[in-house]
């Protein structure tokens, strides 16, 4: 084989770093962006935070081009160092130090840190019950083992004989001592607790409630014997058995399900309640829908002048990594303007092609894909999916995420097509309007759709009403 040398031209791409950070920064959500800029503060001694009013302005309007140039950074008030030749930065940061505690700005730290208030657990909250109570050292530990055995949500797991035999062997445990120990600890508050299935939870709350209640004797005796049928909503069959109406069976089902069958729930370990950081605000102004940018979303960032005039007196080369520095300060600079901007566009974009949302609700909703947005702006189809994750919303009708908007569509009969949200709501608004006494099948939801012009199949509806949390006709049906 013959060796020879050939010439030829190619294009391809390449991700340099600055592309690879602005493709990062634009799919973290505004928690993941945070703690990013947080660690480049604490590793670039060139990029801080700034003041509103000293801050990069960043776009704030859906003009900017993707890829455009954007403004110079602002810098800070110039502070002017004595003698530039003879300026050694590690007594600046020591100086840094002394004023402000920190090498880098840190306005918080001057905060008492947010505590969370002690909660009571279920069982310090039903031992500290038992101590007023009392009783012998036997039967306090008696009843601390079944209060050990109760789980977050008031139930006793294990039976009484399983219990006895976790006991030493040297102590002989009556099972009438366990017994009595059990009706300690049920007569205890939160009411219901300690008991061993629903039926009895369910019982013990009835028996709390005063004798003179209301059909509170029909609900012992079905919490006792009947419950499966009242969970089937077999009413023929109830009525039958217990020999009432329709108003009584009623009066004893709303008292039932007025109680608790998770009574230790409340001390159950709640996480913290997580906030979402909307970073678009649709607002309509002189009749029409404009999204822009979230102040409080946006950093405020800037070069820090003082390490800048440095660096432009000393341009030997140990300043070599303060120009390394003071570059990727600028690019990260550009590309959280450009990340805003990005998202700024193709919220805009979404806004004005579901403008009968922000006008009408759900029931309004077009049908919406991440290709139409692409083709609008000239983006990639990869580059609005990272843009509309885990980005939020803040509008009229409450805080939405970006894909929310975009969904699947149905024919109709018009030929016209129907998002899969306004079916939703659509199903919603039937399945509320209905007479509880003979709920809407899947099959009659259909034809009402269908009478719309919305032609939807029966397993459709049964998926979009199980997305709703919405129960089948049976397990909606009343007296």
């Amino acid at each position: 084989m013959k060796q020879s040398l050939q010439l030829r031209l190619s294009q391809h791409l390449a991700l340099t770093p600055q592309l690879q950070q602005s493709i990062r920064l634009l799919q973290l959500s505004s928690v993941e962006l945070s703690q990013e800029l947080e660690q480049v503060l604490q590793e670039n001694p060139l990029l801080e935070r700034g003041a509103d009013d000293e801050a990069t302005p960043l776009p704030y309007s859906a003009g900017m081009e993707n890829g455009g140039e954007t403004a110079p950074a602002q810098e800070s008030a110039p502070a002017e160092p004595s003698d530039p030749a003879e300026t050694d930065f590690a007594t600046l940061e020591t100086e840094r130090w002394e004023k402000t505690g920190s090498t880098a700005d840190s306005d918080d730290d001057n905060e008492y840190a947010f505590q969370e208030p002690d909660t009571l657990t279920l069982r310090e909250h039903l031992l500290e019950q038992l101590r007023l109570l009392h009783l012998s050292e036997r039967d306090l530990t008696l009843a601390a083992l079944l209060v050990d055995a109760i789980n977050e949500d008031g139930y006793l797991e294990q039976s009484l004989e399983e219990l006895a035999q976790m006991l030493p062997e040297d102590q002989e445990i009556d099972p009438l001592e366990l017994q009595t120990a059990l009706k300690r600890v049920q007569h205890l508050d939160p009411v219901g607790i300690g008991a061993r299935n629903l039926a009895e939870c369910l019982e013990l709350q009835l028996l709390a409630l005063p004798e003179n209640t209301d059909c509170r004797d029909v609900a012992l005796t079905i919490v006792r014997d009947h419950l499966p049928l009242l969970a089937g909503r077999d009413y023929a069959r109830l009525k039958k058995i217990l020999h009432c109406n329709d108003s009584t069976l009623r009066s004893a089902q709303q008292l039932i399900t007025r109680l608790n069958p998770r009574p230790g729930a409340e001390f159950a370990h709640i996480e913290s309640d997580h906030y979402v950081q909307p970073e678009v605000i649709v607002k309509k102004v002189r009749g029409m829908w404009l999204a822009s940018l979230n102040g409080d979303a946006v950093p405020k960032l800037r070069i820090n002048r003082l390490y800048a005039d440095i660096l432009k007196r000393n341009r030997d080369s140990s300043s070599q990594y303060l120009n390394s520095q003071m570059q990727e300060a600028k690019w990260f600079i550009k590309n959280i303007e450009q990340r805003f901007a990005t998202i700024l566009r193709v919220s805009q974009a979404i806004v004005d092609r579901q403008r009968n949302f922000f006008e009408h609700g759900e029931v309004a909703m077009r049908p919406l894909v991440l290709r139409e947005i692409a083709d609008t702006l000239g983006l990639h189809e990869s580059t609005i999916s990272r843009v509309t994750t885990r980005k939020y919303m803040l509008t009229a009708r409450g805080v939405y995420e970006l894909k929310y908007f975009f969904g699947s569509h149905v024919a109709t009969e018009s030929g016209g097509a129907c998002s899969a949200t306004a079916i939703r709501a659509l199903i919603k608004q039937l399945v509320g309007a209905e007479d509880a006494r003979k709920p809407l099948s899947d099959n009659q939801i259909a034809d009402v759709l269908g009478q719309q012009g919305i032609v939807v199949a029966r397993r459709t509806i049964a998926k979009y009403r199980e997305s709703l949390h919405i129960p089948a006709a049976s397990q909606r049906k009343t007296i």
